[in-house]
């Protein structure tokens, strides 16, 4: 049986105690006990399903410091980082629980008998019930908030579906640690037995997707680690949602207004949005369009060079990270602005790089340069006009966020906002993409490769959708109905009636 053990990025070197795999006939009872537990967490009411949550949330602020503690020494991600992003996802589970406590999120609908209507109809009425067990793989760069108890497992369980999560390798004791506390959580607080249960291995994962059991699947990671995943969910005799977050590149466009107007201030928001936390961010800015000959590559090379090395999560990320840099530098015509040359050092450390190529090349040769590598490099694509800089735009693949640097009244906003709308999940304007508020109005997607499904995100209240289908409820006596659909509506949520919002 293989074993898996966190690495400290910083040295090199195995911390904490090994985590074995988990077994085939472990990970099928894992998935077993999610389907009998199925039917009692869909049965539990919305309140009592948020304060599940709300007790998932206590257990991480209460245990706080030994999970940062534990986080650090697997992810080298230090603090403020680390602290920020556990009470992130505190947050996010309790924000669940406000969205199960308002209710709205189930859409029920009611429309009554119409014998006018065209064609008449009975009595219809229309809500969204869960899907039952979710298999969710957490990510290796958010070590909490996409992670054990991320979003994906957050919407999950207020959807009211079990969960069984695929630990990530980079971080196996945390997660183990976080699998362990969550477990005690929820059983104080009620939940049924197999509601969230943590697996781990490489060969865990395929069998998880695969399982019967599962209905759906929630994935943060490669291109080619979800692409693989997402075939086996859809080529099942019954295939299921895959939803992924793969790769992106995250286009900024810089007008020439704003270059000349605060070329400074944009290259040093650059410089710091792409470098945080060494570049392992989904929404890093990975291609920057800006003007040809306005000076903003020496700018940018001003702010990056002083920069010193910082670890990657893995040394599998941190060669992938070189071997990105390697292939963009043998495009021809693309010119290192900054270079980064690997580092002789036992940790995962590695140098920022910015790259600059023109418009057309960058067009010629997108199959290769608006591909991501994650990690600290972003590429300046020079733009010589209008024409030019909207091919170069056309040219990046779907991506989780777009972003615009322009003046009041600049004459090329509109247009590139226009462009960008149809190829990304969230437009930036003047500002960076890096940091993901978690809202009700958030949209966390994107046109493949970013996502999987455009329709949905995976942060923000609505994520929930994803884990719940519509059932509609024909002349059903109202005794039988849900509580949701029930005319007296004792719930106390609001529904659509004839039409009309109540």
């Amino acid at each position: 049986m293989s074993l898996n053990q966190g690495v400290d990025p910083r040295t090199g070197q195995p911390v904490g105690d090994p985590i074995p795999d988990t077994g085939p006939e472990q990970v099928r009872s894992a998935v077993r006990r999610a389907a009998d537990c199925a039917p009692r967490l869909a049965g539990m009411s919305y309140a009592d399903r948020g304060r599940l949550l709300n007790a998932l949330a206590t257990a991480l602020r209460q245990h706080d410091d030994e999970l940062i503690e534990l986080a650090d020494r697997e992810t080298a991600l230090g603090r403020p980082r680390l602290p920020g992003e556990l009470a992130r996802t505190a947050a996010q589970l309790d924000m669940f629980a406000d969205v199960l406590r308002d209710g709205a999120f189930c859409e029920a609908v009611i429309d009554r008998p119409d014998a006018n209507a065209v064609p008449p109809h009975g009595d219809l009425r229309r809500m969204l019930v869960p899907l039952g067990p979710v298999a969710v793989f957490a990510a290796s760069n958010f070590p909490f908030a996409f992670s054990v108890l991320g979003g994906d497992t957050a919407s999950a369980l207020a959807a009211g579906c079990p969960v069984v999560v695929k630990a990530h390798p980079g971080h196996p004791g945390l997660s183990q640690r976080v699998a362990d506390l969550a477990t005690e959580a929820l059983a104080e607080a009620g939940a049924p037995d197999g509601t969230l249960s943590v697996v781990h291995g490489y060969e865990a994962g395929p069998a998880l997707v695969t399982d019967p059991s599962i209905r759906a699947v929630g994935f943060t990671g490669s291109t080619g680690g979800g692409r693989a995943l997402y075939d086996l969910a859809v080529g099942r005799d019954d295939p299921i949602p895959f939803y992924g977050e793969l790769g992106s590149v995250n286009p900024v466009v810089v007008t020439e207004a704003a270059v000349e107007a605060r070329g400074r201030e944009i290259a040093e928001g650059l410089a710091g949005s792409f470098r945080l936390g060494t570049g392992q961010f989904c929404t890093k800015p990975g291609v920057v369009l800006v003007p040809a000959d306005s000076g903003f590559d020496a700018q940018v090379a001003d702010v990056v060079r002083p920069s010193e090395p910082t670890p990657m999560l893995t040394a599998r990320m941190r060669d992938a990270y070189q071997a990105g840099l390697a292939a963009f530098t043998d495009v021809p015509g693309v010119r290192a602005v900054v270079a980064a040359e690997p580092l002789d050092a036992d940790g995962h450390d590695v140098l920022p790089a910015v790259l600059a190529v023109d418009a057309e090349t960058f067009a010629a040769h997108a199959d290769v340069l608006a591909g991501e590598c994650f990690g600290p490099v972003t590429v300046l694509v020079e733009y010589r006009d209008r024409d030019s800089l909207h091919r170069a735009l056309r040219a990046v693949p779907g991506s989780l966020t777009g972003s615009l640097h322009a003046e009041p009244g600049d004459p090329a906003a509109a247009d590139v906002v226009a462009t960008l709308r149809d190829g990304v999940g969230r437009i930036i304007v003047n500002g960076w993409p890096t940091g993901v508020a978690v809202t009700w109005s958030q949209h966390h997607g994107g046109p493949w490769p970013a996502t999987t499904d455009p329709l949905h995100t995976s942060v923000g209240a609505t994520a929930i959708r994803r884990f719940l289908r519509p059932v509609s409820y024909q002349d059903v006596p109202d005794e039988l109905l849900p509580a949701e659909l029930q005319d007296a509506n004792p719930l106390g949520i609001p529904r659509r009636v004839d039409g009309a919002l109540t």
